[in-house]
């Protein structure tokens, strides 16, 4: 039996919106200090419009690794480096939001074997229909989602005058129980990635 992995797991916590004025910045800034005072993760931000991926370019499958671009080896890299991620999603039409597909498309064994957890926000859906549409795609990248997720309703109103997110005991709450699930299955994944290079 493999013995745990000493050093902490890398969390990315990703930024799903590229809008202008998004509050998912905000949300997402919250949750990855939140995660690095949690203790469990060597947490990090990563914002999509910083990425700056353009509409899928590459013209080979991204199964095959064969990126011909640098904006595509770059976010290859980035995604690497992750032992599990969080996904800040906001709701668009009963989805997630299309930057966001678009870069989870760009790569494909980078993901794989990666545990997730979805934090979505909105108004009344509070973005669980986002989150619904987001797991199964998770799912074929071989992403396992951890069962708890974080849904924050009408999220303007979390919002101080300086426009940071300052949420109520309840998020805190399911923020705490969503790492305390990723912390457990990014060691256990990490275990298996080392065990899968080996055999091969």
């Amino acid at each position: 039996m493999s013995e745990p992995l000493s050093e902490r797991p890398v969390l990315h916590v990703i930024v799903g919106s590229i809008r202008p004025g998004r509050v998912g910045l905000p949300v997402a800034s919250w949750f990855q200090q939140h995660a690095v005072d949690h203790g469990a993760f060597d947490a990090r931000l990563v914002d999509l419009a910083e990425v700056g991926l353009p509409l899928y370019d590459e013209p080979r499958h991204p199964r095959l690794g064969q990126y011909e671009h640098e904006h595509t080896k770059r976010w290859s890299r980035i995604v690497a480096e992750a032992d599990a991620f969080v996904f800040v999603t906001p709701e668009y039409n009963h989805s997630y939001s299309a930057p966001l597909k678009n870069a989870l498309d760009y790569l494909n064994r980078e993901w794989k074997d990666k545990p997730a957890g979805i934090l979505s926000y909105g108004g009344v859906s509070a973005g669980t229909r986002a989150m619904v549409a987001l797991r199964p795609v998770l799912a074929v990248l071989g992403m396992p989602t951890v069962p708890t997720a974080v849904n924050v309703p009408f999220v303007a109103r979390f919002l101080n005058a300086e426009g940071e997110f300052v949420p109520n005991e309840a998020t805190v709450k399911g923020a705490d129980q969503m790492l305390e699930e990723l912390a457990r299955w990014a060691e256990a994944m990490r275990v298996v990635r080392r065990e899968g290079v080996a055999a091969d």
